[in-house]
């Protein structure tokens, strides 16, 4: 019997539809292939093929836009907002409009073209987490922007446009509206209840235990009760924090480590798929501390959004998150 599922936070319906379970293993496809000898203009030695860098982890005495670099952070080549400028808020008759101001960087993760994020070290993987950390705070200076998102597009369907491992960051000058509404659906949680939701949905996951996949001390990787998509798997910090760009270094160095791991579980449960990831964090402005519980969403490509679910707003789930969880569990990444 198919089940309707609510989201706590968003109040939004999903329907997990058991009348055409997909077990984990039908999604396993072939690996997609990767463009070998193409050139790529993130790879070590093409520093001068990319706009100059904005920040980066190097080697000591290695000069800027050179090789000797970790992990190195550039503006967009193509990017969706422009630095440059002033926002010009105005109106057309009854339309409101502004100039596209904000900022749109990529976040190079590693010198080696075949890594994916989830092969490399938790130390390189820290080196990434800190650089999102720095950039975002670096960027609030700036009183133009309101948010900083900072997200992941792996493989050709998720997005990615270049094979090497990357992220992105686009700082905007308005709270985007999917964050808006988690924002609204956790104070309306909390005006009910005096409690945050995402602390009360870690310990409802800890003390259930069928849709955890991994803990450390400092986060939990679970599947969560209504996912949107087959795999959907949120990693949370255990502790109540509004801002991601608050992380301290110890706990960058545990978000590394459940990163990592669950990354490499969902790549090795299901043959390497694209997906993309987000992190959801406070406003730069108006952080609403209460009830404002940072997170990261990873989200794989598993299936594809069709004609009703764009109708309806509905999201049709062929894999309930306890089954998901429990394969997810079992996988060896030792």
């Amino acid at each position: 019997m198919p089940e309707l599922r609510k989201d706590t936070v968003s109040n939004r319906w999903v329907i997990i539809a058991t009348d055409r379970v997909r077990r984990p293993n039908d999604y396993v496809g072939p690996v997609a292939e990767k463009k070998r000898g193409a050139f790529c203009p993130f790879d070590y030695g093409n520093e001068d093929k990319t706009p100059p860098e904005i920040f980066s982890y190097r080697e000591p005495h290695s000069a800027p836009n050179t090789p000797g670099w970790q992990v190195r952070v550039i503006p967009n080549k193509f990017p969706v907002l422009r630095v440059e400028g002033e926002l010009n808020r105005r109106g057309e008759g009854m339309y409101d409009l502004m100039d596209g101001v904000g900022a749109h960087e990529v976040i190079i993760e590693t010198p080696e073209h075949d890594k994916s994020l989830a092969d490399l070290d938790s130390s390189q993987v820290e080196k990434v987490i800190w650089t999102y950390r720095t950039r975002g705070l670096d960027l609030k200076n700036d009183i133009r922007f309101e948010y900083v998102l900072l997200f992941k597009n792996q493989g050709e369907a998720a997005g990615a446009t270049i094979d090497h491992s990357h992220s992105q960051l686009i700082a905007t000058p308005i709270v985007p509206k999917r964050v808006q509404e988690e924002i609204q659906g956790a104070k309306a949680y909390y005006d009910y209840k005096e409690r945050c939701v995402f602390c009360d949905m870690i310990r409802q996951e800890i003390k259930d235990k069928v849709r955890v996949i991994t803990e450390t001390r400092d986060f939990i990787s679970f599947e969560p009760f209504a996912p949107r998509f087959p795999f959907e798997t949120w990693i949370l910090p255990k502790k109540h924090s509004p801002e991601f760009l608050n992380i301290t270094k110890e706990e960058s160095q545990d978000l590394a480590k459940i990163l990592k791991e669950t990354l490499l579980k969902i790549k090795k449960a299901l043959n390497d798929p694209p997906f993309n990831y987000i992190i959801h964090t406070a406003p730069l402005r108006k952080v609403e501390a209460l009830y404002t519980h940072w997170h990261l969403e990873i989200m794989p490509k598993l299936t594809k959004v069709a004609g009703f679910e764009w109708g309806s707003g509905f999201y049709i789930n062929p894999t309930p998150p306890e089954d998901a969880a429990k394969y997810l569990q079992e996988i060896d990444v030792q």
